[in-house]
């Protein structure tokens, strides 16, 4: 029992590291840019929620509704503010910029907040399902994450599939020049992805903060460092190869803590990420693309 217990606590691990890379991946695979300030966006929709239901003693379903709506006003800005006088500007300049972002918002959360972690409580309670006569339990909060991230990659696999701004979306990750041409917005299209993106860090950070219940301004870094490995490792542009990467992702690391070393667990994931991208350098769902030059 206590191999299958390993392996739904790294599901449920994984589906929330699979919710952090799928923000990555659609910013990447559209705006062909590396957003390392997502980590971030997930520490401040944690903190709306904290307060929301702590604080204010508000349901948690209004917490969750208030942090998303933060989050996605918080990317739509940085998003406007940041990267788009960037648009035509070198990668590098780009990702400075998102680094510069990054350190901003936790220097900001310290002086808002303070370095004192907070006790983040349960949004489904701390109960647990309890299955084979006691022997394998199933908490709440477990459960609650693996389902939202299987409806969260669905309803953005249809989204992009089957709507007008999706395709738009898709148009936009093709060639920005001919989607302008043919009357798409580029940037109305680039702004929806960072809305959709920061709304998801702010459930996925409600998420961690539920299984792992310690906030802090640096509660979204590490997170959004492995979540950001499971995007290419999946194969970053890829919504399946997101899941699949966080999910993956998230077994190892519980495993390697589990029957090799907890200091080494992290040095395992990255290992493996190293190992596969050197088998296959586009990630396991990623397609190899030739530019022309």
């Amino acid at each position: 029992m206590a191999f299958l217990s390993h392996l739904i606590s790294g599901v449920s691990l994984g589906s929330i590291y699979a919710i952090i890379a799928l923000g990555y991946t659609m910013v990447y695979g559209i705006a062909k840019m590396l957003n390392f300030a997502h980590g971030d966006v997930i520490m401040v929709g944690a903190y709306s929620c904290f307060f929301m239901v702590s604080r204010y003693e508000l349901p948690a379903v209004v917490g969750v509704v208030v942090a998303m709506v933060v989050c996605t006003i918080l990317g739509v800005t940085i998003e406007r503010l940041a990267y788009r006088p960037l648009r035509q500007a070198p990668a590098l300049a780009v990702l400075i910029t998102a680094i510069g972002v990054s350190y901003f918002l936790q220097n900001s959360a310290l002086l808002l907040w303070t370095s004192n972690p907070k006790v983040f409580p349960s949004i489904v309670g701390n109960g647990s399902l309890k299955l084979f006569d006691g022997q394998l339990s199933i908490s709440y909060t477990a459960l609650l994450t693996v389902v939202t991230c299987i409806i969260i990659m669905m309803a953005l696999t249809w989204f992009t599939s089957k709507t007008r701004m999706g395709k738009a979306m898709r148009a936009v990750s093709e060639d920005k020049g001919a989607a302008q041409l043919m009357g798409i917005n580029v940037n109305a299209t680039i702004s929806m992805v960072f809305a959709i993106g920061s709304a998801l860090a702010a459930i996925a950070g409600i998420l961690l903060c539920s299984a792992y219940p310690t906030l802090s301004p640096t509660t979204g870094s590490m997170p959004g460092i492995k979540a950001f490995t499971a995007a290419v490792f999946g194969g970053i542009g890829s919504i399946p190869g997101a899941m699949i990467g966080g999910i993956l992702l998230g077994v190892i690391e519980i495993f390697g803590k589990a029957y090799i070393s907890t200091q080494l667990s992290d040095a395992i994931v990255f290992l493996v990420l190293i190992v596969v991208l050197l088998v296959r350098p586009t990630g396991l769902l990623g397609k190899s693309v030739q530019e022309k030059v």
